[in-house]
């Protein structure tokens, strides 16, 4: 992890009323939570009392609450390792002070050391994503918004200074992959953020060519064939509804129609021998089905006939082109791997986790699979060997992950003899950073150091998992920011921050957003309601034909939760969201106008009727399902007036703040337009941006600034209250 220690405590030694730990504050640079679990191990203290002892000692504020941490020492000695540096500071704390830090979670002068950072700080933090070695496996291929806004770079696998490969200065721009025999590179860029993406490739001589050239068409790199002769694209030129599957010589870029889509499947994976293609079908968001293609006969047959609402999802083929790998929830609340026998149809079970399973892919050479695993609002990764000496797959051992900073491993990809694995690495107080681990050697190298320099990741927060029980008794799962400072001394205002969807879900990571948020006094719940992701299948079907009623209720628990903390300010909490959970927010204001201060919506849904009938066309394989979950436009219209805040804006009366990409496909503009309009009739405070070169998602450095700037200046104003607001910091 980036950023500077406080100092090394070696020991202490404990007298009747006094704690006594010692500091050289010239000890070569370690973390302090190793420094922290070191003190822990010496001492026989609990890892995070021991870590609460160190910030306080040190001056700065504590990681984490312990508010339920008893203290406990047995140790009567100072510890004197073998070279012990010379002890330079003690700090000595009474046993009194101990006990109310413990019961208080931090001491009132240690928020007047924690410093606090401008969105400019936070925002010169590097957003990092992808990776692809090169064919002589020195470098690695990812995406970089180190220039304010997104090219391909690459890095050498032994550490080195990031090289550009592209230099857009308008379109963000995405790696996808080196061509696996020499330097060419294919990326990716639509225009402006509306989700058309072309996909191109850079020549060795710097020039550019879009492989995939038209008028609103949509392409994606689907993978490689095995050695490197042609790669495969969907695109949705032929018909804007439906994904074609083309194969493209990597000489010539010549193509051939593989798959011509006619009957709306998603295209799933395909058999490295190219016979199989694996096709999905959505009936509605909880309840789907597989097909499986034999490209030589064009038979499609049905795998999974069902009764009920149960998930199928194809994954991969094994690399011998016997087995479909597929996810399935069936007979059970959560996702599980199983294999479908390409041969005799014999369906096994292959791999659970108590909780879902989320994907599988194995490497290019065939040697590792890896599986992710979504566990209580975090990813763990998986990874086997394959070690059948028939090459079929059916013989796995594990492979031990090196041990690595605190935070999870994400995104491995292999190079292509698998002598070498590339990962991320991200934690709630750390962004992704890329790793590569050499399996000859055994060592593990860290490339980049993404978090900004002038921001100390000890100011940061780590997220907390916590559960509340709603109106009803179920129980809603959320991830959990408390500032430093918060303490029933110093209560602080609270925002709800609900997850775009509606069947999305927030997970620990770094989230700068979030971060900043928090960094500024404001303690964030990112609440997971009902019909999130994650929990299995029963929570999240528990909001159909329900958005703006229950989900909404729960939204409302977590403020009655936030304000039984005894640090929150229960006059001072505050809703805000992203697409679904821009229209949660406005759902709050309109339908519960007496529950939050405020509401911070982006580019959310006002009016279902016109969301839904103005979906981007190549969602047509998904438009079923959509109707199923909120309603059909035409046979629900009284049902989706009721629930679309546009109809209910008069009832509005807290400020609000809307921001909008003006080239967005999935919540067109006339959303926000229209409720901003609506609003303002009735004397209601608004404040409303539009980029003009975004889309549903903001990638560009400039506008994450100004949105994020804004957005804690209105919070500032309207949710903290100037009379009130929490003391500047340096």
């Amino acid at each position: 992890m980036s950023g500077s220690c406080y100092g090394h405590a070696h020991g202490y030694h404990e007298q009747p009323d006094f704690l006594t730990i010692s500091f050289d504050w010239l000890s070569p640079c370690r973390s302090p939570r190793h420094t922290a679990f070191h003190l822990a191990h010496l001492h026989n203290l609990r890892p995070a009392v021991a870590c609460m002892l160190l910030h306080t000692a040190a001056g700065i504020s504590v990681v984490r609450s312990c508010a339920s941490i008893a203290l406990s020492c047995n140790r009567n000695e100072a510890y004197r390792g073998p070279g012990a540096p010379t002890v330079r500071q003690h700090t000595v704390i009474p046993r009194l002070i101990i006990n109310k830090l413990l019961l208080c979670g931090l001491p009132t002068l240690a928020r007047f050391r924690m410093k606090r950072y401008s969105i400019e700080q936070f925002m010169a933090t590097t957003s990092i994503l992808g990776a692809s070695f090169s064919a002589d496996e020195k470098r690695i291929l990812f995406s970089s918004n180190q220039s304010g806004i997104f090219n391909a770079y690459t890095l050498p696998v032994d550490g080195g200074a990031t090289e550009p490969l592209t230099r857009s200065t308008v379109e963000s721009t995405f790696a996808v992959s080196f061509f696996p025999h020499d330097d060419r590179v294919l990326f990716t860029r639509d225009r402006g953020g509306d989700e058309n993406l072309h996909l191109f490739v850079l020549e060795r001589d710097g020039t550019e060519k879009d492989l995939t050239p038209g008028e609103r068409l949509k392409a994606q790199f689907i993978g490689w064939r095995p050695d490197g002769s042609a790669f495969f694209v969907s695109s949705n030129e032929r018909d804007a509804r439906f994904f074609d599957l083309y194969r493209y010589d990597a000489q010539t870029y010549a193509r051939s129609l593989l798959y011509r889509n006619e009957q709306g499947f998603d295209l799933g994976p395909l058999s490295r021998d190219e016979r199989w293609i694996a096709l999905n079908r959505s009936h509605t968001t909880s309840d789907s089905d597989i097909y499986l293609l034999d490209l030589r006969t064009q038979e499609v047959k049905h795998l999974t006939p069902h009764e009920g609402s149960i998930s199928f999802r194809a994954e991969t083929f094994d690399p011998v082109s016997q087995k479909l790998f597929f996810l399935t929830n069936e007979g059970s609340e959560f996702k599980r791997l199983r294999t479908y026998d390409l041969k005799s149809g014999a369906v096994m079970d292959h791999e659970s986790a108590p909780w879902d399973v989320i994907s599988t892919y194995f490497s290019r050479d065939g040697r590792f699979r890896v599986t992710g695993i979504n566990e209580d609002g975090s990813i763990v990764i998986r990874v086997v060997e394959i070690v059948s000496s028939k090459g079929i797959g059916d013989g796995e051992k594990t492979v031990q992950l090196p041990a690595l900073p605190e935070g999870e491993i994400r995104g491995v990809v292999f190079s292509q003899s698998g002598a070498r694995m590339a990962f991320y690495v991200n934690g709630d107080r750390s962004p992704d950073n890329l790793f590569v681990h050499d399996f000859g050697t055994g060592q593990f190298q860290q490339l980049t150091r993404s978090l900004s320099s002038e921001i100390d990741p000890m100011d940061l927060i780590d997220a907390q998992v916590v559960r509340f029980r709603s109106f009803d008794g179920m129980v809603i799962p959320s991830i959990y920011y408390k500032p430093h400072e918060a303490s029933s001394e110093n209560k602080v205002p609270a925002i709800v921050y609900v997850h775009g969807g509606p069947g999305g879900q927030t997970m620990r990571s770094y989230n700068a957003q979030i971060q900043y948020l928090v960094n500024h006094g404001y303690a964030v719940l990112g609440i997971n309601n009902r019909g999130s992701s994650g929990y299995g299948k029963t929570f999240f079907t528990a909001a159909n034909r329900k958005h703006g009623r229950e989900p909404l209720w729960d939204c409302i628990e977590a403020k009655t939760y936030l304000a039984s903390l005894g640090y929150i300010d229960h006059e001072r909490i505050g809703v805000m969201g992203a697409s679904y959970g821009g229209y949660m927010t406005l759902s709050a204001l309109a339908f519960r106008p007496e529950a939050f201060k405020v509401g911070v919506d982006i580019f959310g849904v006002s009016n279902w009727l016109r969301t839904l009938e103005s979906i981007p066309p190549y969602w047509e394989s998904v438009r079923k399902a959509i109707y199923d979950e909120i309603g059909d436009p035409v046979n629900d219209i009284d049902i989706l007036v009721a629930t679309s805040p546009l109809f209910h804006a008069k009832e509005i009366r807290k400020p609000l703040m809307v921001i909008q990409g003006a080239n967005d496909p999935r919540v067109v503009k006339a959303e926000s337009d229209e409720i901003v309009e609506a609003v303002k009739k009735h004397q209601v405070p608004v404040e409303y941006i539009v980029f003009s070169d975004e889309g549903h998602s903001f990638t560009k450095k400039k506008n994450q600034i100004e949105a994020n700037r804004r957005i804690l200046e209105f919070l500032d104003k309207y949710l903290k209250g100037e009379g009130t607001a929490m003391p500047r910091l340096p």
